[in-house]
């Protein structure tokens, strides 16, 4: 990879050799293994034994995740909140798994629509809940810093499984509960 990064710093001019660039490809390379380590992520490992038999069946959400991710038609980073929330089935996730499955599957190259989605179905097959939702909101910099280069604009998207799906009581409560601001 350091002669890959090498090659690419002379095709936009640069000389690699010079005193600043001469560890960037080592410092690329490191940087890059770290922002795509989410692909070595065994994800039943993750989940582990972190699944409990409960009888709660009311709505669990977990709210404001940061995230950072790669967008991979550009490999410019995106980055911004997960919101995830279920309801039981007879069991319940650790609530520390959801944001280490929002960072397993960010830390890949990705599109947000897809890593919405992953995570949705992720937590649909594990935890087997009456219904599983997810809504994202990020800042895609592909978007702020070229191409259309609108700095303020953001992307949500979300993904409805189940209960979350078919009953609009249900995801209006999610949405309302997401929009609450943080009481501390």
């Amino acid at each position: 990879m350091e002669k890959a990064v090498r090659d690419i710093l002379r095709a936009i001019g640069e000389d690699p050799d010079r005193q600043g660039l001469r560890d960037t490809p080592k410092r690329v390379e490191k940087s890059l293994k770290y922002l795509t380590s989410g692909y070595s992520v065994d994800i039943d490992a993750l989940i582990n034994e972190a699944l409990f038999d409960e009888t709660y069946n009311e709505m669990v959400l977990v709210k404001d995740i940061e995230f950072y991710s790669m967008c991979e038609h550009h490999m410019l980073p995106f980055f911004g909140k997960a919101h995830i929330a279920y309801i039981p089935n007879g069991k319940i996730i650790g609530l520390s798994k959801l944001p280490r499955l929002v960072e397993a599957f960010s830390r890949r190259l990705q599109v947000q629509e897809r890593l919405t989605t992953q995570i949705a179905e992720t937590i649909r097959n594990h935890v087997k809940p009456q219904g599983v939702g997810v809504v994202m909101e990020a800042r895609h910099l592909c978007m702020c810093m070229r191409g259309v280069q609108k700095e303020n604009s953001y992307a949500v998207t979300s993904s409805m499984l189940g209960i979350f799906r078919s009953d609009n009581r249900t995801r209006s409560e999610f949405l309302n509960l997401i929009a609450l601001k943080r009481p501390f």
